[in-house]
């Protein structure tokens, strides 16, 4: 097991947003194929730390898409899926904290701090970065724990996922989050820990 940062406002709490099987129907290219193993990585540490932890998922109002209710696209990937003792909150828009109990949750636990990874970089990730920065959490956003799919820019001009998942990091960094790679994030972790011991 990993030794566990003390209880404080600072321990932070891990957001892994929409990792659902109907994410994995997507046929347009995406980046970062190793996401995926990266947030499991994560959430192998936060279950053995025994830090808090927090699964979004989204359930569309649209009855023919698929993260409707009842649709096997709107259940967690196996991989990635909660634990029944983990906290899951549900969102019907891109920002996970609207309408969904979250910021409440995380204010009742003191929690200040946010890791968030998850999909899609630029849509519910960057979303919900910026809203945690609007409520006063520090927010950390995982690079390499995010990623997104290829789309035409607002003129027109097919942009690859890379350059969309570098925009939206882009956007998000130093004004709404730290931006950071998961070996960095391990090491800050893992010195807080040493710092404590």
């Amino acid at each position: 097991m990993h030794p566990s940062p003390a209880n404080t406002p600072e321990t932070p709490a891990l957001l892994i947003i929409d990792m659902q099987q109907g994410i994995q129907r997507v046929h347009t290219p995406r980046n970062n194929p190793g996401a995926e193993a990266c947030i499991a990585q994560l959430l192998e540490y936060w279950r053995s730390a025994d830090l808090p932890l927090v699964h979004i998922r989204h359930i569309s109002r649209q009855a023919d898409s698929v993260f409707a209710p009842g649709q096997s696209g709107a259940l967690f990937q196996p991989a990635l899926a909660p634990r029944a003792t983990e906290q899951v909150f549900e969102k019907n828009v891109t920002d996970a904290f609207t309408h969904s109990g979250l910021e409440r949750w995380l204010h009742a636990r003191a929690i200040r701090r946010l890791v968030i990874v998850g999909v899609a970089s630029e849509n519910s990730v960057e979303a919900t970065a910026r809203s945690a920065s609007n409520l006063g959490f520090i927010t950390q956003v995982v690079v390499d724990a995010c990623y997104t799919f290829a789309k035409s820019d607002y003129y027109g001009q097919l942009r690859s996922a890379d350059e969309v998942h570098a925009m939206a990091m882009a956007n998000l960094r130093d004004e709404y989050a730290e931006v950071l790679t998961s070996t960095d994030l391990f090491a800050a972790l893992l010195g807080a820990t040493s710092r404590i011991s």
